[in-house]
């Protein structure tokens, strides 16, 4: 009985979730990389994964949306769902399901284009506009989701390559939220960054909580505990602990995490 009401239980959280995963499991050939993982990311909150360098963070990140089917000997095992259906479903196109959940990656990567068209890309490909005119809107919305509107509206055609690295990272966040994305992944996305891009793109990821869930990896503890509302902490391919940021930085329940945040592993 008491199974019965834990499994109940457990149903009503992975409702509730924008993505959940049970049991996953990755492989590269016969390292084990990722271990057994169940977590829950909540919709419009900004969620850290933390952990020392190949702790298995990125790996896990890149299952959300199936980046891993692009590494010929990496293999996805268990249950990751996006608003409750399957993502490794035969039927679901990887292509798609990226214009859902977005990337942004560790080093700003602008398409060798001008800045209108790195934003234009994506709505262009999955037909998300009907005209020139529905085009524009979108890009200026999104170069202002981007918080780099002001910064660009009078060289929309200028090259994307041309601008600074923290105007290049702002420029592929309004890239990766133009197609409208549930989701967007970032893979420390601020570690190529000085300090005062860094902390415009932090500012950044708090306004975007509002309209998308945002998973963070990121190797800085202060980071992690200035945007995220949760925190995962992965240790050797398994998730070792996983709540409130506050709780996870203030009283972390599992020694090992209490190792990490006070500097003993990592």
């Amino acid at each position: 009985m008491n199974e019965m009401r834990l499994t109940e239980r457990e149903d009503v959280t992975m409702a509730e979730s924008k993505i959940s995963a049970r049991g996953v499991q990755v492989y590269y050939g016969d390292n084990h990389a990722i271990k057994d993982v169940d977590v829950d990311i909540q919709d419009k909150t900004v969620t850290a994964f933390i952990g020392p360098s190949g702790c298995g963070k990125s790996t896990f990140l890149r299952c959300l949306n199936r980046m891993n089917d692009t590494i010929d000997i990496c293999r996805v095992e268990g249950d990751i769902r996006l608003d409750n259906e399957d993502i490794y479903d035969k039927r679901v196109d990887p292509v798609q399901l990226r214009a859902k959940v977005g990337m942004v990656f560790q080093k700003p990567n602008p398409f060798p284009k001008s800045i209108y068209d790195n934003v234009a890309y994506g709505p262009r490909i999955h037909g998300l506009a009907r005209s020139k005119a529905e085009l524009d809107e979108i890009v200026e919305k999104s170069l202002r989701r981007g918080a780099i509107w002001d910064e660009v509206k009078d060289r929309l055609h200028a090259p994307g390559t041309g601008l600074s690295g923290g105007q290049q990272q702002r420029l592929c966040i309004a890239r990766a939220v133009a197609t409208e994305p549930e989701v967007l992944l970032m893979d420390e996305p601020c570690s190529a960054l000085d300090p005062i891009a860094t902390s415009q793109v932090e500012e950044l990821i708090s306004e975007l909580k509002e309209n998308f869930s945002v998973v963070i990896v990121t190797h800085s503890m202060q980071q992690a505990a200035r945007v995220s509302q949760k925190t995962a902490f992965f240790h050797l391919g398994v998730l070792v602990e996983y709540g409130e940021t506050a709780q996870i930085f203030t009283n972390p329940r599992d020694p090992r995490t209490e190792s990490y945040i006070t500097g003993r592993i990592g």
